[in-house]
């Protein structure tokens, strides 16, 4: 195990202690990026949760694969890091295990209390069965990386959606939740749940910008609009590939 693996593992035992796993539902989500940087950023939808603590190795079993020296070591992605080390719980277990158990369904009312007092959670309900109805919206500058949703109360760890600064004039847009890939490559399997999840991916994501697209995977292309150009990937059960591009801004 590499030393840099080592201190993570150190650091996020408190995180990834029954930590959830969130994956989308039925949704809508919008991002606009102005080539000064400005952007906006929408979800509306459904918001699934899976307790992750009870298939995940212990710290004492990290690096025994001999993977381990493949994981990522570098901060080459702001999610990457996100759901790769896993803690044993039973406790966390047990719970997984009944999805009717009073107490899991008040830890995820907590965990909608816990949105709730985030900026630009404009409602965040929890429905039963693990799923939550949220309204998010928020508007900024992309002087530094943009991760939805990232909430460390709520114990969620693995974006939707991140946008990274690549130099000195590029942003690049990936969304790894809204795909089925983020179980291959971005976090642990999951067992069952990963079937679960991408079974429930119902929604379009739309990105639209007035600065240059360098690159982009949507295989219909942009569109002409009056706000400048607009990309829309339909997000399903058989979408492999999360929807990217990297834009040319304003320094």
């Amino acid at each position: 195990m590499s030393v840099l693996t080592r201190a993570v593992a150190a650091l996020l035992p408190m995180l990834l202690l029954s930590a959830c796993l969130v994956t989308p539902g039925k949704f809508d989500s919008t991002l606009d990026i102005r080539a000064d940087r400005s952007f906006t950023f929408t979800y509306k939808g459904e918001i699934i949760a899976s307790d992750m603590g009870k298939d995940l190795p212990g710290p004492d079993g990290l690096g025994d694969e001999p993977t381990d020296d493949a994981a990522p070591t570098t901060q080459d992605s702001v999610y990457h890091m996100a759901g790769i080390w896993r803690i044993k719980d039973e406790t966390a277990e047990q719970s997984f295990a009944n999805r009717k158990n009073p107490g899991d369904d008040a830890k995820m009312q907590a965990i909608a209390e816990a949105l709730t007092k985030e900026k630009g959670f404009r409602a965040a309900r929890y429905m039963g069965d693990h799923k939550f109805e949220i309204d998010y919206a928020i508007s900024g500058r992309l002087d530094h990386a943009f991760l939805f949703p990232f909430n460390t109360d709520a114990q969620i760890v693995l974006p939707f959606v991140a946008v990274e600064l690549r130099g000195a004039d590029r942003l690049r847009v990936k969304a790894p939740g809204f795909s089925t890939s983020y179980d291959k490559s971005q976090g642990p399997s999951m067992g069952g749940s990963d079937d679960d999840a991408a079974k429930a991916l119902d929604g379009t994501f739309t990105l639209t910008t007035d600065a240059e697209i360098v690159a982009q995977n949507q295989e219909d292309g942009a569109q002409d609009t009056p706000q400048g150009k607009r990309i829309v990937w339909k997000v399903t059960p058989m979408t492999s590939d999360a929807p990217s591009a990297t834009l040319r801004v304003k320094p």
